[in-house]
């Protein structure tokens, strides 16, 4: 059985990943652990993603300090660790 879980230290969508039903999860700068399904973002914001300079380029997209903002209600906020 293949892994389908991913951890990143950004929010990435990636061409190489499409279709693997990959679930991602990624905590950012400031502690917060965000987790997602890939291929439900890519589906949905498919048009907006292949319109994107980065991605036709790279084939990615990342933001590493949070989930953008179109994905939100796509994705899930884990838990916040607080470092001291």
């Amino acid at each position: 059985m293949k892994n389908n879980k991913i951890t990143t230290k950004r929010f990435v969508i990636r061409k190489s990943l499409i279709g693997q039903n990959k679930i991602i999860t990624f905590t950012n700068k400031k502690g917060f652990k965000f987790t997602y399904d890939h291929d439900e973002i890519y589906t949905t914001f498919q048009e907006k993603f292949e319109s994107m300079p980065c991605f036709q380029q790279y084939k990615s997209y990342t933001n590493s300090n949070t989930v953008p903002k179109f994905c939100r209600e796509y994705s899930e906020i884990l838990d916040h660790l607080v470092s001291e």
